[in-house]
């Protein structure tokens, strides 16, 4: 007998008159004024209102053959207690919060208008429309169950809900995620595990709604009563604010998220030409390329960026005293080697995940702010900054990027002249977690392939730093930079950090380990510099993004650090009208530019600019549009 029908036990219908009883096992008759539909029957003749069985099996037990008949308690029983948990399933689905932070029992005590409504709607349709009705909002609604569950993911990672149009490609990110925090089995089983929760909730909501459907038909007036007082009690506790836990009695949560996500959509179909309008305007383009970046010519010029560094590492004073301590250590160091420094902050268009975006940001002055346009930047044909460099034919430009791990065909549209990913960078280690090459190594393959060579061009090389890449363990450590090898060295010292899966149970402890991470990242950056920088060095390194919100709890923004350090003091002296501040750290006050702004900043600070002088800064916590 399945969950989902009802009963199919003889019992005695309302409208059937004590002249004509029905025979035992007949079929009750149905009433004339078409509130049930006569194709569910069978379905609405489940429940007897009396508590007794119908006919005379009811007093004496009898029945066919004079055998005793089965009791209907049970079934009875399990039809109630079915009905109950479909009421519960759907009270919960309209409730569910699309936060983490939200997902409290409280949550769930509130008057959801969609029921209410919803109900009024079922007991005024006629009977095949209604059936139609209860499946669609049924599989409606699970649609909206699993969007909310993304959401809830993408709010814990990104800062930001899913959007239904342009995130799909993200999904493979989280899987990536899953795979190295958890292994390839748990990746496997998490897949599988979230393929049937989907297919469950569609199926189950459904079903549930539809169920539901007929109880309320079934006992139409009670419904009538209930749905009115229900809907006068909402209207008041709407008009009173009234609230239980900070959130409004009166819940209309689920509708408005789906009107959030049709937006979204729309927005998303929208973009496209918005984009296309402000990617046509550069203030650079057709710029001869003997007048870009004549203040630089000569000079070996590194963008740097590295994984995760964000506002929260210099300030959140549960990370902040031990990167604090890492970059004043280095900036005393790299001021003793005969180097100056300036920081300030950028505000990324990304959060919590989407480097790329942030780089596609930062290199080619447009707010890349979803895949859609990162799709459309790297199909154009836009001058980025490091194109830039190639166009004047005075640097040789190469990327240094060890978190590609296939074909990259972006690097031509960066303007990159050869691109070193994880696999041809000679490392021989082991992994570490997502991060294929340990950071220390990645700076001291650039040594060696490019940085070292003699009598070679001045360079220009893009380098991403990803050892700070969550999960954040294991962590590399910092070894001398002729112990490296060929990177076998760093199978001890991965077997000697910590393991994702127990860093990963306790907040606290992410939140630690993100912090040595970053520590790690800087720290192999400046004994780079301290070590094999001189005086035509130029290194700007930045962060893309803030790391996951089990790290920043949500506060500090989207701003990351950016930095600039060189020995050439007329290098930083073309900077001086920024008013950035002095050393590795930038401080609370220091300025806050939009990430898209620094490409027409540079690109004037070190060479003829276009006429007009770029836009005024923002301050913090920076103001974001599209």
């Amino acid at each position: 007998m399945s969950l989902w029908t009802h009963s199919q036990l003889p019992d005695r219908d309302s409208t059937v008159t004590e002249e004509s009883p029905p025979r035992y096992g007949s079929p009750p008759r149905l009433p004339d004024d078409g509130a049930v539909d006569r194709n569910t029957a069978g379905l609405t003749a489940a429940a007897d209102h009396d508590g007794e069985a119908p006919g005379r099996g009811a007093r004496d037990g009898g029945g066919h053959g004079g055998r005793p008949k089965k009791s209907p308690g049970a079934p009875r029983a399990l039809t109630r207690c079915t009905t109950v948990l479909a009421a519960l399933l759907v009270h919960g689905a309209l409730l569910l919060p699309d936060e983490l932070p939200r997902l409290v029992p409280a949550a769930f005590t509130r008057i959801p208008v969609e029921a209410v409504f919803g109900t009024a709607v079922l007991l005024v349709l006629k009977p095949k429309p209604r059936q139609v009705a209860a499946v669609v909002a049924g599989a409606g609604l699970g649609l909206l169950t699993v969007l909310k569950l993304l959401d809830m993911g993408f709010h814990s990672v990104l800062d930001r809900p899913f959007d239904p149009l342009l995130d799909w490609t993200l999904l493979d990110d989280a899987e990536a995620f899953l795979r190295d925090s958890a292994g390839p089995t748990g990746a496997i089983v998490a897949a599988i595990g979230s393929g049937v929760l989907v297919l469950a909730l569609l199926v189950l909501m459904t079903l549930a709604v539809v169920r539901l459907c007929h109880v309320v038909v079934r006992h139409s007036a009670a419904a009538t009563r209930g749905t009115l007082l229900l809907g006068t009690v909402w209207i008041i506790c709407a008009s009173l604010g009234t609230q239980i836990a900070a959130a409004p009695l009166a819940s209309r949560g689920t509708a408005e998220l789906a009107q959030e996500h049709v937006r979204q959509v729309r927005a998303g179909l929208k973009d496209r030409q918005a984009f296309a309008e402000a990617a046509a305007v550069d203030a650079f383009r057709g710029t001869p390329a003997d007048q870009l970046l004549t203040g630089l010519r000569g000079k070996d010029v590194l963008f740097v960026f590295i994984e995760s560094y964000g506002r929260s590492a210099v300030q959140d004073p549960r990370i902040a005293p031990h990167i604090g301590t890492v970059l004043a250590d280095g900036s005393r160091r790299l001021r003793a080697a005969g180097f100056s420094s300036r920081s300030a902050f950028l505000t990324s268009p990304t959060s919590g995940g989407g480097s790329w975006l942030a780089h596609s940001t930062f290199m080619s002055g447009l707010w890349i702010k979803n895949q859609q346009r990162y799709d459309s930047l790297t199909w154009s044909d836009r001058l980025t900054l490091t194109g830039a460099f190639r166009d004047t034919g005075a640097w040789r430009t190469v990327g240094i990027m060890p978190g590609v791990t296939r074909s990259w065909p972006e690097g031509e549209f960066y303007g990159l002249d050869h691109v070193y990913d994880s696999r041809n960078l000679g490392y021989r280690g082991p992994k570490f977690s997502w991060s294929p090459v340990p950071d220390q190594y990645s700076l001291g393959a650039f040594e060696r392939l490019e940085h070292g060579k003699p009598d070679r061009r001045p360079l220009m090389a893009e380098i991403v730093l990803v050892s700070s890449h969550s999960p954040w363990a294991p962590i590399p450590r910092t070894l001398g930079w002729d112990e490296m090898g060929d990177g076998s060295v760093y199978h001890s010292v991965k077997r000697g950090g910590n393991d994702p899966e127990d860093v990963w149970k306790d907040p606290a402890q992410v939140r630690a380990e993100y912090g040595r991470a970053v520590a790690y990242s800087l720290a192999s950056l400046i004994d780079y510099v301290e070590k094999y920088g001189d005086d035509d060095t130029v290194l700007v390194f930045l962060g893309d993004h803030q790391p996951a919100a089990t790290v920043t709890d949500g506060e500090f923004g989207r701003d990351v650090p950016i930095t600039v350090v060189a020995r050439d003091r007329a290098a930083l002296e073309r900077i001086s009208g920024w008013g950035w501040q002095e050393g590795l750290k930038p401080g609370p006050g220091a300025p806050v530019w939009r990430m898209d702004t620094f490409r027409d900043r540079f690109l004037t600070a070190y060479g003829p600019g276009p006429g007009a002088a770029p836009p005024s800064t923002s301050r913090w916590p920076g103001h974001i549009t599209p």
